[in-house]
């Protein structure tokens, strides 16, 4: 045991070759803040990556840190917020530069491993040298943790700050152009440049929504913000549960590409289990006609199921679309025994149906008729000279093929729902996909395919 006077100076010893250690290393600082930016680029992949301006920025603020934690512990004090107050502009400026938040903690800790290294070098080969070491061991991790919680505050603080920004910047962006016009000037006008709008940017408008409640809307959005064709941003903004995008095409965009982008972006999101329903208007020549172009886009979206799916406007012709959005006075507009025969041949398969449509695809050609629906000619007049007789409609007539290619698509529209009353409906592509299936299944399963080979008189509608 050693006497209390021996004690007392073994402490003054200790203590001294603290002293020593510490004074030091911060007469030689620019070896050791060079040995830590190494370490940096070499353990943090992010750091390896910024460029000679970004790490003169580091080195600086590497100095301050050492010089602020050796200078505390020379004199025996704990470090306060006075101390490290500039770490507060150092991170705003990591967060602006784009480094993580989990690389710019990890280079406190690479930074504290060095300066220990340092220490551990610096210590005397005796048990006083050691002693001083490990004394310095426990306040060398408070200071740093002290001085990195703060860091991770003000990073995110600043991140929350510019996030919370340009929401708002984008909001206000996006009322303008729906209201038609662009900001006069400013920081939203330099923003509508950033996302390839101007008066006369070729645009369209999609709006989403999800299916569930709950749903990471944020999430969709964000995916949504990497859809663009052009080597601009996306303008996305999130309006309660709803997502509305302004989709810049560009002087040589394509409205289809645009769509069919959309639609894999849906079938992915899907695959994540976050479903959308996605409207897109037609392309909008212009700001002028973004609040028309978004009015498009709601209507389209009324028009999905609420599975979801993606309804594009381009995709529809005029015909489709004015069938599509019909009321109940149209309906009441087809000739009742059209509606009629309509609901037996649909019981029935929709074989006369489907040579109606066949008929009208082929240019009222017959033989190209039979060659579609691989029947023979004789069995394709028989249908159609069924259907003037069923409906008091000849084929042959334009008018009257008209009307019953109306009715067959007011039919179709009102069975999935698609009507201007507001019932849901489904995606273009299934509304255009349910007219009658041509497979060579269907074709074999009906009657007369191959029996119209041999007799005209297609057995398929005998008795009728």
């Amino acid at each position: 045991m050693l006497s209390n006077r021996a004690q007392v100076v073994a402490n003054e010893g200790v203590r001294a070759e603290r002293t020593r250690i510490l004074a030091s290393l911060l007469a030689d600082l620019d070896p050791l803040v060079d040995s830590a930016l190494a370490a940096l680029r070499a353990e943090i992949p992010a750091y390896a990556a910024e460029d000679a301006r970004f790490l003169d920025d580091v080195r600086d603020r590497v100095a301050e840190h050492y010089r602020v934690n050796l200078s505390a512990l020379l004199a025996e004090r704990e470090l306060t917020f006075e101390d490290i107050a500039s770490v507060r502009g150092a991170a705003a400026r990591r967060a602006r530069a784009g480094l993580e938040l989990a690389d710019y903690l990890n280079a406190y800790r690479v930074c504290l491993q060095v300066l220990w290294s340092a220490v551990t070098r610096h210590a005397a080969e005796t048990a006083i040298g050691h002693e001083a070491a490990l004394e310095l061991a426990a306040p060398l991790m408070r200071n740093t943790d002290f001085a990195s919680s703060y860091a991770g505050h003000a990073y995110l603080e600043f991140q929350q700050y510019v996030v919370a920004g340009a929401d708002r910047e984008r909001r206000d962006l996006l009322e303008h152009l729906l209201a038609g016009c662009l900001p006069a000037s400013g920081t939203l006008l330099a923003s509508a440049r950033l996302y390839g709008i101007t008066a006369e940017t070729l645009m369209m408008v999609a709006t989403a929504v999800p299916t569930h409640a709950g749903s990471d809307v944020a999430h969709a959005a964000s995916v949504i913000a990497r859809v663009g064709q052009c080597e601009t941003k996306t303008l996305v903004v999130v309006r309660e549960s709803e997502i509305t995008a302004v989709l810049s095409l560009g002087p040589y965009g394509d409205p289809a590409a645009l769509c069919d982008r959309l639609e894999s972006i849906q079938r992915r999101l899907c695959h994540e289990g976050l479903p959308l329903s996605i409207g897109i208007s037609t392309p909008a020549e212009g700001v002028a006609e973004l609040p028309f172009a978004y009015q498009e886009a709601q209507t389209a979206l009324d028009c999905v199921t609420p599975e979801g799916g993606v309804m594009a406007l381009p995709r529809l012709a005029p015909f489709d679309y004015l069938t599509m959005r019909s009321d109940e006075t149209a309906h009441h507009l087809v000739d009742p025994r059209v509606r009629e025969f309509l609901d037996e041949d649909r019981a029935r398969g929709g074989i006369l149906t489907a040579t109606i449509r066949a008929f009208a695809d082929a240019d009222l050609n017959l033989r190209l008729v039979a060659e579609q629906l691989q029947v023979h000619p004789h069995t394709a007049q028989y249908r159609l000279r069924r259907v003037e007789e069923r409906t008091g409609k000849s084929p042959r007539h334009i008018a009257d093929l008209r009307d019953l290619l109306v009715a067959i698509a007011l039919d179709d529209a009102r069975r999935c729902g698609l009507t201007a009353s507001g019932a849901a409906g489904r995606s273009s592509q299934a509304l255009l996909s349910s007219r009658f299936s041509d497979t060579p299944d269907d074709r074999a399963r009906a009657p007369g395919f191959l029996d119209g080979l041999r007799d005209h008189k297609d057995p398929a509608l005998r008795g009728r």
